[in-house]
């Protein structure tokens, strides 16, 4: 009986069908973006956000459609916690004076709910993020983004070698725009928990593909025969129970988020387990494919041999 250790699965093998799939996702994504753009939450957009309590389970639809009546078109009702909580969020006002409209929106929306459930609510509170401070934010979290690809890059150089340091900011880069992508293309709400998951997905990825570079330059200097590509799907194959392990236990306690945590955090878990899933396939058909063809060599890791240092040759089968 095989275990995860024992597989020797011909990864490289694959290397170009998987370049060309995930050449042709990055432009789907990108034109996506391009294209469609976000569906930026409040975070990012301003507006006024309102927190309401009710006495008894309040439908969604119910109070959109209130809304909906008193002239608040495309106003976002979602429930918060339990299905007495509701949150609503209302586009910034157009008129210049955003502070002192968005009071009387407040008091608006809730002179409508109250109407619409007999007096059986509770305005619990109120924030507003006006549009000046959204653009800041989606600034500084592209620049975030763009800080974090540059440190990355400057580490995995220091610790391995140049081509390592470039195969993982191109796998780190797949995975950000796949994430970004996919919320373009199906037009999820993105705010600033999405954009946290965002950067968690860079670390993680980070993290998987620093695994297997480590045993790549590990059996470098310990396999006296076999190839590059022989020496990487060993390595890969080498991690793989590690892999398996650690994405699969992380996509079961997102999964637990997504389904269970509510819809405040429903695009926080959907970010992270898109960023693993897609994380996991870039450390071994992106990260390492790019080291392939890159042309690393053995010389580029090989370090000066200490007296009674062993090696092993490649195992063959």
């Amino acid at each position: 009986m095989h275990v995860l250790k024992d597989f020797n699965i011909d990864f490289m093998g694959k290397m170009r069908p998987a370049l060309v799939l995930s050449g042709v996702a990055m432009m789907v994504c990108i034109a996506s973006m391009i294209l469609r753009g976000f569906n930026f939450g409040l975070d990012f957009t301003g507006g006024t956000l309102i927190e309401v309590g009710y006495e008894k389970p309040m439908e969604v639809s119910e109070v959109r459609a209130a809304l909906t009546e008193a002239g608040f078109q495309g106003a976002t009702v979602q429930n918060f916690g339990t299905t007495r909580d509701v949150l609503i969020r209302i586009a910034p006002q157009t008129d210049g004076a955003e502070e002192e409209s968005s009071a009387q929106q407040s008091d608006r929306v809730f002179r409508t709910l109250s109407a619409a459930a007999d007096g059986a609510v509770e305005l619990r509170r109120v924030e507003f993020v006006g549009p000046q401070v959204g653009e800041e934010l989606r600034e500084d979290g592209g620049l975030a983004v763009l800080f974090s690809l540059i440190g990355i890059l400057i580490y995995v150089a220091l610790r391995f070698e140049w081509r390592f340091s470039v195969g993982a900011v191109i796998a780190i880069v797949h995975d950000v725009i796949f994430t970004l992508g996919i919320f373009s293309l199906f037009q999820i709400e993105f705010d600033l928990p999405v954009l946290a998951a965002v950067l968690a997905v860079i670390g993680y990825s980070l993290n998987d593909t620093i695994v297997i570079f480590d045993r790549v330059r590990e059996n470098f200097r310990r396999v006296r025969k076999g190839t590059v590509i022989e020496i990487i799907n060993l390595s890969i194959n080498q991690t793989l129970s590690r892999t398996f392990i650690t994405s699969g236990t992380t996509l079961l306690v997102l999964l637990a988020l997504y389904i269970f945590g509510g819809q405040i955090i429903e695009g926080f878990s959907l970010a992270l387990i898109i960023g693993v899933i897609v994380g996991t396939y870039s450390t071994i058909y992106v990260a390492t494919a790019a080291v392939v063809m890159l042309g690393v060599s053995r010389a580029d890791l090989m370090e000066v041999k200490k007296e009674g240092a062993e090696a092993i040759d490649m195992p063959r089968g």
